[in-house]
C-alpha cells in the first residue's frame, strides 16, 4: 500500500509531506482547493506523461516521490529483481518511486534510486495503486471501453489481444492473396526480370580490380612479340654485338686506366664511366632476365579477351561502362527486395487458411468466457443497482454475433440497462441519465477493481451526480472496501465524507500573490466542522454541526 508521499514545487502545492494509514481515507474541501492535484502528482509518480505545466511558477523542477510497502506482493517483487530495482535497504518490501519535472517538460524517472524509463514506472505502477477518474462514467458509454472492461473483468486480456494478432495477420494474408491474384502476371513477370538481371551480372563476378589487371595482361601478352624483339636489339647494341656499347666502354676505362700514370686530373672522368659501366652492365641483366621471363602465350591471350568480350557485352546490353557493373547489381537487388518475399498463391492460400482457423478457434474461446463473464458481471452489476436507489432495475451486457468476425473477436458487446422493473434493456447510452449513470458507473468500477491485484484504490469524485440516501450507500460500499483495500477518494458528499476512516482537508491560501495548497489530518471535531460545511455551505449552525456530528456517531 502507499505509505509516503511527497510533494515539491508541483502546480499550486510548493512542498507537502503525506503519510498514509490503511482503510478508506476521505479528500475533501472547497471547490479549487487542489484535490485532485493530490490525484495528478501520483498518476505522475506512477508513470502518466509530464507536462512543463506541472512545474510551479517561478520554480525550475517539480519533484514527486512515493513510497510503498509491497510485502504481500511477490510479482511486483520479482519484477523488481528481474529489472535490477531491488532495494538496497535493510527493508526490501520497500518500493520508492520518483519522478522530476523541469520547467522544459523534460522528466526523470527512478525506482528505488535507479534511473528508470517511463514504461517501467508505468509497470511497476499498475501493480501498485489503480486510479478511478472523476469522467470513468462517460468513458463506460463508449464500445471500446465496455469491451476492454467485459475482457479485463474475465481476465482474459492476453486472449483478447491474441485475437486481435491473429486477426491482423489473418487479414494480412489475405490482402497478399488478393493482390497476387490481381497483378500476379505483372509481378511475375517483373521480378523475374529483375531477377535474371540480378543473376546474369552476378555470375559474371565482375570486380574492379579484375578489371584493372585484365586490362594490363591484355596490353602485355598482345604486344609479346615487338616486347621480345626490343629486348633482343637491346642486348644486342649493349652487350652482344661486334660494336658493342659496352665493350667499346670497357675499352675505354682500360686505355684511361693505362693515362692515370701520366695525368691525374683523368680520375674524374674515369670515376664517371666506371659507374657508368656499372649501371649499363645492370641494366644488360635485368633487360636478359625479361627477355627470358617473357612469355609468347596465345591461349592466355586468348582467355583474356574471351573474358573482356564477354564484360563489354554485358555492359553495353545495359548501356553502362564496365566500371558501373557493379553500381548496375548494387541498383537491380533494392529493386528486387521491394518486392519482399516472393509470395506464391498457393502457399499463401495455405497460410490464410491455417490463420483463419487459429482465429476462429482462439476467437471461440474468447466468445465462450466473455459469454460467462457478461452473465457474472450482470448479476452483480444488477444487485449493486438495487442498493443504490435503482431498485427493480436490471444491467445487461448483450454479446451480439458477427456475421463476420473483426480484431475484436466474434461479437460486438453492448452494456444494457433497463432503470425500471418490467422494461426490456436497452443501451446504457440511450436509457440511463445522468445520475443514474454515475451510479451504474460507480457500481461496475468497486465490482472490477475487487479483481484486481493493485493494494491501493483511488477514486476520484467518482459519487458526482448522486446524494441523498445513494450517497450514504456509496459511502458505505467504499468503507467495506477499505477493509479489504487501502482506498481514498475525493468527494464533495458529506455523506461519503462521513464514511471515511480517515479525513484530509485540502485547503488554498495565497501569500503576496503565491498561490499554495495545502493538507490537514483533521481530528475527529475537525471533522464534524468539515462535514458540517459540505452540508450547510457558507454559514454553519448547530444544527448543521449537530447533524455532522450524528453522521460520524452512525459511522463509529
Amino acid at each position: 500500500m502507499l505509505r509516503f508521499l511527497s510533494i515539491r514545487d508541483f502546480a499550486i502545492v510548493d512542498h507537502m509531506e503525506l503519510e498514509f494509514a490503511p482503510g478508506f481515507t476521505v479528500l475533501t474541501g472547497e471547490t479549487g482547493a487542489g484535490k485532485s492535484i493530490l490525484i495528478d502528482a501520483l498518476s505522475l509518480v506512477l508513470g502518466e506523461r509530464s507536462d512543463a505545466g506541472y512545474v510551479r511558477n517561478g520554480y525550475e523542477r517539480a519533484e514527486i516521490s512515493a513510497e510503498f510497502d509491497i510485502d504481500g506482493l511477490p510479482e511486483l517483487a520479482a519484477w523488481l529483481r528481474e529489472n535490477g530495482f531491488e532495494s538496497d535497504g535493510e527493508d526490501s518490501a520497500i518500493c520508492l518511486m520518483r519522478r522530476t519535472v523541469d520547467v522544459g517538460g523534460r522528466s526523470r524517472s527512478f525506482i528505488n534510486g535507479r534511473s528508470a524509463t517511463l514504461q517501467q514506472l508505468r509497470a511497476a505502477g499498475e501493480k501498485l495503486v489503480d486510479i478511478h477518474g472523476q469522467h470513468a462514467h462517460q468513458s463506460m458509454l463508449r464500445s471500446e471501453a465496455q469491451r476492454e472492461l467485459l475482457d479485463a473483468f474475465s481476465g482474459n486480456p492476453k486472449l483478447a489481444r491474441a485475437v486481435s494478432e491473429i486477426y491482423r495477420r489473418w487479414q494480412n494474408l489475405e490482402q497478399r492473396h488478393q493482390t497476387w491474384k490481381k497483378n500476379a502476371t505483372a509481378f511475375q513477370h517483373e521480378r523475374e526480370q529483375l531477377e535474371w538481371q540480378a543473376n546474369e551480372i552476378s555470375t559474371l563476378n565482375f570486380s574492379p580490380e579484375e578489371w584493372q589487371n585484365l586490362q594490363t595482361e591484355h596490353n602485355r601478352l598482345s604486344h609479346a612479340a615487338r616486347l621480345l624483339e626490343t629486348a633482343q636489339i637491346g642486348l644486342e647494341v649493349l652487350s652482344d654485338g661486334e660494336s658493342a656499347s659496352l665493350a667499346q666502354i670497357n675499352s675505354v676505362i682500360s686505355r684511361l686506366h693505362h693515362m692515370l700514370d701520366y695525368d691525374i686530373h683523368l680520375r674524374a672522368v674515369l670515376d664517371l664511366l666506371e659507374s657508368a659501366q656499372i649501371q649499363l652492365q645492370e641494366g644488360v641483366y635485368e633487360l636478359g632476365h625479361y627477355q627470358q621471363r617473357l612469355d609468347l602465350d596465345p591461349d592466355r591471350l586468348h582467355e583474356i579477351e574471351e573474358r573482356l568480350s564477354a564484360i563489354h557485352t554485358t555492359a553495353r546490353k545495359y548501356r553502362i561502362t564496365p566500371a558501373e557493373l557493379p553500381e548496375t547489381l548494387r541498383t537491380v537487388t533494392e529493386h528486387l527486395e521491394k518486392f519482399g518475399p516472393k509470395d506464391d498463391g498457393e502457399a499463401l492460400a495455405i497460410e490464410k487458411t491455417i490463420a483463419r482457423e487459429e482465429y476462429l478457434q482462439l476467437a471461440k474461446e474468447l466468445s465462450a468466457a466473455r459469454k460467462k463473464t457478461a452473465k457474472t458481471l450482470a448479476q452483480q452489476v444488477t444487485a449493486a443497482m438495487q442498493t443504490l436507489a435503482m431498485e427493480g432495475g436490471e444491467f445487461a451486457v448483450a454479446l451480439t454475433p458477427l456475421q463476420e468476425g473483426n480484431a475484436h473477436g466474434m461479437e460486438q458487446i453492448e452494456f444494457q440497462v433497463s432503470a425500471h422493473k418490467g422494461l426490456p434493456p436497452r443501451p446504457l447510452a440511450k436509457v440511463a441519465s445522468g445520475g443514474e449513470l454515475s451510479r451504474i458507473s460507480l457500481a461496475i468500477q468497486v465490482i472490477t477493481s475487487k479483481l484486481g491485484a493493485a493494494p491501493t484504490l483511488i477514486f476520484d469524485e467518482v459519487d458526482a451526480g448522486i446524494g441523498g440516501r445513494v450517497a450514504e450507500i456509496v459511502g458505505e460500499l467504499l468503507r467495506k472496501l477499505g477493509a479489504e483495500r487501502q482506498i481514498m477518494c475525493v468527494t464533495h458528499l458529506a455523506q461519503v465524507a462521513s464514511a471515511g476512516d480517515h479525513q484530509w482537508q485540502v485547503t488554498k491560501s495565497s501569500d503576496g500573490g503565491n498561490i499554495s495548497s495545502r493538507i490537514a489530518v483533521l481530528k475527529k471535531q475537525e471533522r464534524v466542522e468539515e462535514i458540517a460545511r459540505m452540508l450547510g455551505g457558507e454559514k454553519i449552525t448547530d444544527t448543521t454541526r449537530k447533524h455532522a456530528a450524528e453522521m460520524l456517531a452512525a459511522r463509529d
